[in-house]
C-alpha cells in the first residue's frame, strides 16, 4: 500500500477550483459522489489528496475527465473556450461534504 501523498495548504486549494452544481451532480450525490473543477495538469492522487485535507473525509475513488472546449463565434470572429477538468470523487460510506457552505 502506498504511502499517503502530503501536500501544501496553498497546493489543496488550487486543485479544488470549486464545486459543480448541476442536476447531474446533484444525482451523483445519492451515490456519495461529488463533482469538482480541478485544473487540466491535476492528478487523481492530488485530488485525493486535497479532498482528504480540506474536507477531512476518507476518498474511495477518484474519476477523471477532460471536457474539450467549444468552437463559438463572437462578432463574427471564431474563438474556442478552454479546456476544462472535471474530477468525481467517492466517497466512504458515512462522509458527506456540504458544498452550499464556503470553505
Amino acid at each position: 500500500m502506498k504511502a499517503p501523498l502530503k501536500l501544501p495548504k496553498e497546493r489543496m486549494y488550487e486543485l479544488i477550483r470549486s464545486p459543480i452544481i448541476t442536476e447531474k451532480a446533484t444525482i451523483i450525490t445519492e451515490f456519495n459522489q461529488v463533482s469538482f473543477r480541478v485544473p487540466l495538469d491535476a492528478t487523481k492522487p492530488e485530488i485525493k489528496a486535497a479532498v482528504e485535507g480540506i474536507f477531512k473525509v476518507k476518498v474511495t475513488g477518484v474519476n477523471t475527465l477532460i471536457h474539450k472546449g467549444k468552437i463559438k463565434s463572437f462578432r463574427g470572429r471564431r474563438g474556442r473556450r478552454g479546456d476544462t477538468k472535471k474530477a468525481i470523487v467517492t466517497l466512504v460510506d458515512g462522509d458527506s461534504i456540504d458544498i452550499t457552505t464556503g470553505v
